[in-house]
């Protein structure tokens, strides 16, 4: 197995280079619609592991100096493999660095790996939004699990400052 997170880099996306990446968008994201709504907010990072292109993160802001990991995908010949701890360490330190207060994050009630994953990288349990996958256009299962609510994760980063 290789282990490519200790050479983990993000790089930035330019606006109008976003759409580019759709095909990784769409491995953690199933509706391009969806992914429309949101791919011209906030930051977007291609990650590399070495010289290869094995994802993207996207991060958008609210009020009160709050960032969203709102879609991190990595292709699956590299997952388990310490990428995206990588990218969730590296994005912690950028947005701790700018003195943001917490990250959150949110998964499908079905993705039972990403709320395993949150977890290990630090993330705790928030709030539950229930029926959000609702407004899908389509159905989303996953293991056998139909997507039905949101999972809301959140890590601090830094005091709150007023």
């Amino acid at each position: 197995m290789k282990q490519a997170n200790k050479h983990v880099r993000l790089t930035f996306i330019q606006d109008h280079q976003r759409h580019y990446y759709m095909e990784y968008l769409l491995l953690a994201d199933e509706s391009e619609i969806v992914i429309s709504e949101y791919i011209n907010d906030g930051d977007m990072f291609a990650v590399y592991a070495g010289e290869l292109l094995v994802g993207v993160a996207l991060f958008t802001f609210h009020s009160d100096q709050i960032v969203e990991l709102k879609n991190i995908a990595i292709s699956p010949t590299y997952r388990g493999q310490g990428v995206g701890k990588a990218v969730i360490q590296e994005a912690c330190s950028l947005y701790r660095g700018q003195g943001l207060y917490k990250m959150i994050v949110g998964t499908a009630n079905s993705s039972i790996a990403n709320i395993a994953f949150y977890q290990k990288v630090g993330f705790r349990m928030a709030e539950v939004k229930r029926d959000f996958f609702l407004n899908y256009p389509e159905p989303i299962f996953e293991d056998g699990i139909r997507a039905l609510d949101m999972i809301m994760f959140d890590k601090i980063l830094n005091e709150r400052k007023y």
